[in-house]
């Protein structure tokens, strides 16, 4: 017998379009006769389940819908929901209370990555190198020069909790810090302000989709603009080389280090652990995503393939393992 499964998209964020894409590639490559697919869509409006040409409302007190009469509920869950809520802990901490299994990370954990700013404070005490920083509350008032004495210029303004460097600033001006810190504001009320590392970006993808923590491959990336902003991310038009150019020991640690990061953060199903390699070749960490793009211009699918996973063969036993749970 089948299992029914809703492939949750969409969300709350600016992420919703590029969590539609990954939604739709997701969808083409789960095993049609081992799930019953049912695409469920997010908005702050309503959660609807797309079936049969029709929207059917989701009831939130069980995670069902009615159809022709009949109650339906589903199996698992797998998650393309980028951003809001689907990567900061807000819809593992309702599926897991409705004992419901997912293929994402858990609340806490979803919780904890997506907070750039504690996030980087733990991996430090894991001995991990991360950028310089300072970090704002809602309560703390910006004083530039106190922050710049710690960041230097140029650095990266960021909200703490956010995606795909959606309110990211970088500042190589001192009276552009404080119209940075601004617009971080606006989406978040904690921002991160951090010490730009010169150097190539790499990012890594790792998953435990086999029933083991692997690394999957590194990819080195050349961002469109000055740096990998959002339009760098989704344009298709950044560099973007699997295996990434890099010296084979370096490759390697990369590797090592990532597989690390995600059993000390206590991670699950498919994660992209994003580096900056300094000037004395260290890897330094920049971000860990949770809900990493699936759609085509996206990095960890491509990774997948390059470690010998189909697309199909990454998102079915990352199913299946959530379903071991």
């Amino acid at each position: 017998m089948k299992k029914r499964v809703a492939l949750v998209f969409g969300g709350y964020s600016a992420e919703h379009e590029v969590s539609v894409k990954s939604a739709q590639v997701v969808k083409e490559h789960l095993d049609a006769h081992i799930y019953e697919v049912i695409p469920v869509k997010i908005s702050r409006a309503k959660w609807v389940a797309l079936a049969d040409d029709q929207e059917y409302p989701i009831n939130l007190n069980d995670f069902t819908f009615e159809r022709k009469g009949e109650k339906i509920g589903f199996d698992a869950v797998f998650n393309a929901v980028h951003g809001h809520p689907g990567e900061d802990g807000p819809l593992a901490g309702y599926f897991e209370l409705m004992g419901i299994p997912h293929t994402s990370s858990g609340q806490f954990e979803s919780a904890l990555t997506f907070n750039k700013a504690e996030c980087n404070i733990l991996l430090q005490s894991f001995g991990l190198k991360t950028p310089k920083a300072v970090f704002l509350t809602g309560a703390d008032e910006a004083r530039p020069e106190e922050i710049l004495e710690t960041v230097g210029l140029p650095c990266f303004v960021k909200p703490s909790r956010s995606g795909s460097s959606i309110g990211v600033t970088k500042v190589k001006e001192a009276h552009d810090l404080l119209p940075a810190i601004a617009k971080a504001r606006n989406i978040d009320t904690k921002v991160l302000i951090e010490s730009m590392v010169k150097g190539l970006e790499v990012g890594c993808g790792v998953s435990n989709h086999t029933g083991q923590v692997e690394a999957l491959a590194v990819t080195d990336i050349i961002p469109a603009n000055e740096f990998f902003d959002f339009e760098s991310k989704y344009s298709g038009q950044s560099e973007e080389v699997t295996p990434a150019r890099i010296d084979a020991e370096l490759y390697q640690k990369i590797m090592r280090q990532t597989e690390f990061v995600y059993q000390k953060l206590g991670l699950s199903g498919l994660v992209r652990v994003d580096y900056i390699i300094n000037e004395n070749d260290e890897p330094v960490l920049i971000e860990v995503n949770t809900v990493p793009g699936f759609s085509a211009e996206s990095i960890l699918p491509k990774q997948a393939q390059h470690a010998g996973y189909s697309l199909s063969q990454l998102f079915n036993a990352t199913l299946a393992q959530s379903l071991k749970k």
